[in-house]
């Protein structure tokens, strides 16, 4: 560690030492003054080629190769090649000991910053929050990573390049139905498995028995007293698509089903990230802010590597206004940085306000004590509902705009005032919410001993329909997977009617 007054650096070159030093001051002040908790850090250093190549693979160290990934790395190049794009300074990996690849090309500054703000911001973030502790093991991805490089690789040797690559292009179609969105029982008692257990082997013994299809059914509430017993063994209505083919699909053979473990396996990582996209960032640049600071404050970075500090920090919480051409929503660097910022102004230096809005924090003192807090327990959804001052609304001037295909005008329903608040908070809220922005798809019956049409059910939300041509495209690789008939319903929530419906069929079952 370097001590206090003595500069860690002069110039833009940088060491190897240097960025061990780095780390070794950073952690300090991150554990001792912010009371940040860590998995352990390994730094690697990467070229622009490395960083284009973890672009194109979702940005993890270990992947299988798929065709999709070469397409997405050439088309990276060429606009990088071009100078239309930048490349990020930086990528983090929800490990233990937690993975941060930084650019070569980084000057001195650059990889304070990024260390900063991968090593101890977003590294925190990944240990605290309790959905990334609920739904990932940090400890075993990396080599789960290795496992299914492996394994592809030696599918493709054993049934051909191109069977998987089909395999996994259908796969990949469905993944983002191929999560479990709700806890999951992780220690069943022995005696309710062994139960469990006994009734699968009964009940797949009776499907494929043809005398058990011929015993009459006494009457209606018989039969559907069966037919609620088979969908409970077959766990249905059920929201992982991919787990049920998995499971389920009769065709499919065993390398073909570990191959769409996997795929839902990686798309269960990521699904944390998804929910936590304001808050993670957040975190992390409201923490490389006050470490790159403190770092100036106490002498261990000159004024020069502090300006080049703010402009890359200015840069990135930039949030351009609705009407410029840039303008792509709410950048989540700045809200999130804006509301870590906002939170600390209320326990510090609350109005009268912030302690009707806030009574619990504001005035507390302590403001990484409640960061620490939310950091752990919110996501973006909840945090949103619950942080976001009228302050920061007046401050950011945000209104809502509604855009009803019905209405052929625009409609400004809430604007920053006292009525306008609690509608604005809520209505942002909701555009973070997982179960409100994605297609509520579910797998809901399935005869086994019919004709074995799968049939599903998209409860629609908000009135929007899927995108016909899409739909089509996903359901053709469903209807190939389960190698039979695959029928989806688009249902209304309020009556239930059937708004429209897909059908496809199977035109190439895997086997």
């Amino acid at each position: 560690m370097t001590p206090s007054g003595e500069l860690l650096f002069k110039g833009r070159d940088w060491d190897f030492d240097l960025l061990r030093r780095m780390h070794d001051t950073l952690e300090v002040i991150a554990r001792d003054e912010l009371g940040l908790d860590c998995y352990p850090t390994r730094i690697e250093v990467i070229t622009a080629e490395q960083m284009l190549d973890a672009y194109a693979s979702v940005g993890m160290p270990l992947f299988y190769r798929h065709w999709s990934f070469g397409k997405h790395f050439a088309q990276h190049e060429s606009v990088y090649r071009a100078g239309m794009m930048g490349l990020a300074y930086e990528i983090v990996i929800n490990s233990d000991p937690c993975l941060c690849y930084v650019m070569e090309e980084n000057t001195a500054t650059m990889q304070a910053l990024v260390i900063a703000h991968a090593a101890f911001g977003h590294n925190h973030f990944f240990k605290a929050n309790n959905l990334f502790r609920q739904w990932t093991d940090a400890g075993a991805i990396i080599d789960y990573l290795e496992f299914a490089r492996g394994y592809i690789a030696r599918c493709e040797e054993a049934h051909g390049q191109a069977a998987v690559e089909r395999l996994l292009d259908a796969a990949h179609a469905l993944q983002s139905q191929g999560v479990h969105r709700y806890p999951r029982k992780r220690r069943p008692d022995l005696r309710s498995e062994e139960k469990r257990s006994r009734e699968r082997r009964e009940y797949q013994e009776q499907i494929y028995n043809d005398l058990w299809r011929t015993v009459p059914v006494k009457n209606a509430r018989a039969r559907e007293s069966r037919d609620e017993h088979r969908r409970a063994l077959m766990e249905l209505p059920q929201e992982n698509i991919l787990y049920f083919l998995e499971k389920t699909a009769p065709r499919l053979q065993p390398w073909q089903r570990e191959i769409l473990r996997i795929v839902r396996n990686v798309a269960q990582y990521f699904y944390p990230q998804r929910q936590t996209k304001l808050m993670n960032e957040g975190c992390a640049t409201y923490t490389h802010y006050r470490l790159m600071t403190r770092l100036h404050e106490t002498g261990r970075i000159d004024d020069g590597s502090f300006l080049e500090f703010l402009q890359s920090h200015t840069n990135v919480i930039r949030q351009p206004h609705f009407d410029d051409p840039n303008y792509g929503g709410w950048n989540p660097y700045a809200l999130g940085f804006a509301m870590m910022q906002d939170i600390e102004r209320v326990c510090t230096a609350p109005t009268d306000e912030d302690r009707d809005w806030f009574p619990a924090i504001a005035g507390s003192g302590d403001p990484m004590g409640v960061l620490r807090d939310a950091w752990a327990n919110y996501r973006d959804e909840s945090f949103v509902a619950q942080f976001l001052s009228p302050h920061l609304i007046r401050q950011w001037r945000m209104f809502h705009l509604v855009d009803d295909p019905d209405d052929p005008e625009l409609r400004i329903d809430t604007i920053h005032n006292e009525r306008g608040f609690v509608r604005l908070r809520r209505t942002l809220a909701k555009t973070y919410d997982v179960a409100w922005t994605e297609p509520d798809i579910q797998v809901i019956d399935v005869d086994l001993e019919g004709d074995r049409r799968l049939v599903l059910h998209h409860r629609v939300t908000n009135g929007l329909l899927l995108d016909d041509a899409q739909a089509g495209q996903v359901l053709q690789h469903l209807a190939d997977l389960w190698g039979y008939d695959v029928v989806m319903k688009e249902i209304s929530p309020t009556d239930g009617t059937v708004l429209r419906e897909h059908v496809r069929s199977a035109a190439h079952p895997f086997a």
